[in-house]
């Protein structure tokens, strides 16, 4: 069985999706993103695991379901934090972020018979998902992220160690305004496009 990692951050005003504001102010986008980690971690949750992570920066809240293990986020640039929540990993291990919420438990049901790592690349240019048989840490080290390569530059590294790699559908992260309605429309029923409607009524009165 897989482990399941959540690399998120605590969902505080000003902390968090940023790129959300404007439209929406610090404490709206604060809760937008809490939205976001609750449909994430449900969808965890339901996904069959060894174990199921949360890596996080910040501290838990009401927000956690229970059946997760919380580790703190370490020091140092992105690449260094999913560097070391894969070295916690001793056995293949699928992580994702908070910022796509549409994610299913099918999405993250893998098996790596055959192959060696999953690949889930994002629409802005990064990826999702990161799935590793054997969860080498130096394959993630140097790779710079947050830029519209990181996802070819990621994956390019694994082909690189001579690994197969399957990759899973594109998904889109929710950063800015347009992100969060284009994802809403396409996973109505979850917490995230509740209270993206909720913020929408506000908004309008």
């Amino acid at each position: 069985m897989t482990t399941l990692l959540v690399i998120a951050k605590e969902p505080r005003p000003g902390r968090v999706k940023t790129r959300l504001t404007p439209p929406f102010t610090p404490t709206e986008a604060a809760e937008l993103a809490e939205a976001a980690l609750v449909d994430t971690l449900r969808t965890v949750a339901a996904a069959p695991a060894r174990r199921r992570v949360l890596v996080l920066a910040g501290e838990p809240g009401p927000w956690l379901p229970p059946g997760f293990d919380v580790v703190p986020q370490c020091a140092g640039g992105l690449d260094a934090r999913l560097a070391a929540a894969f070295a916690g990993c001793d056995g293949p291990a699928l992580l994702i972020g908070m910022d796509t919420p549409q994610v299913t438990p099918d999405l993250l049901t893998v098996d790596f018979t055959e192959c060696d790592a999953y690949f889930g690349p994002a629409e802005d240019g990064g990826f999702w998902a990161l799935g590793l048989a054997d969860p080498d840490p130096g394959l993630l080290r140097g790779v710079p992220m947050s830029t519209p390569s990181t996802g070819a530059v990621q994956r390019a590294r694994l082909v690189a160690a001579g690994l197969r790699v399957r990759d899973l559908p594109r998904l889109r992260d929710v950063d800015t305004a347009a992100d969060a309605e284009a994802v809403a429309a396409i996973a109505p029923h979850g917490r995230f496009t509740a209270e993206l409607t909720r913020l929408r009524a506000v908004t309008r009165r």
